[in-house]
């Protein structure tokens, strides 16, 4: 069992009765914060080199991807390759409400720092609608779970962003191999994902959220 999945049992066994993600969230930070950079590069690269070779995203007339940050699962060099094969990416921007307005990568030159430190487009806004027109989106998360229910940071950004996503679409959670677990705690509110890649391989959800 991995040490998230031992977080869980834990906690219902102790059957505490308050919101268990904050604890979750700090303690998948800090397994992350431990990663040397040579883990974290093999992992990136893992990781792209399975999306590369999924036929959804090779045949995808429009992609939402996002610029990972910090010891997230690296996507730099998946938005790079999937650019120069003539793929259309959509980035997001963060919003002050925490919505998602989107645009497009146009390469590593087209992206800037915004004042919340995070590396966004620079190119002109398609507005937060803009997703429903993405073929694929991947989405971010700190862990996901079996039935695609995914883990964020806590902003609900991504939750709104997939409200926007049709049923069709393939969404994709990014996480390292063991923080595709078992089971996650889950609120109405949330959306599951459809699939999800970590370095060892592609795992589709068929009965994602039931």
């Amino acid at each position: 069992m991995s040490a998230i999945g031992k977080t869980l049992v834990n906690s219902e066994e102790s059957r505490v009765q308050e919101d268990v993600k904050p604890s979750l969230r700090t303690h998948i930070r800090q397994a992350r914060r431990g990663m040397t950079d040579a883990e974290l590069s093999g992992a990136s690269s893992a990781i792209r080199d399975v999306l590369l070779s999924l036929p959804e995203l090779e045949m995808a007339s429009s992609i939402a991807a996002y610029v990972s940050r910090g010891n997230e699962p690296g996507t730099r060099s998946l938005l790079f390759a999937l650019w120069k094969r003539g793929s259309y990416v959509l980035l997001p921007r963060l919003l002050p409400d925490c919505d998602l307005d989107w645009a497009s990568y146009e390469g590593p030159d087209s992206l800037t720092e915004s004042p919340r430190g995070l590396l966004e487009p620079t190119e002109p806004s398609r507005g937060v609608e803009a997703i429903r027109a993405a073929d694929v989106v991947l989405v971010p998360a700190l862990a996901v779970d079996r039935r695609g229910y995914r883990l964020g940071q806590g902003g609900g950004s991504y939750d709104r962003a997939l409200a926007r996503v049709g049923p069709a679409i393939l969404t994709i959670g990014v996480v390292y191999d063991d923080e595709f677990v078992p089971e996650l705690p889950a609120e109405p509110h949330d959306l599951p994902v459809r699939a999800v890649v970590t370095p060892s391989g592609f795992h589709r959800l068929p009965a994602a959220g039931s």
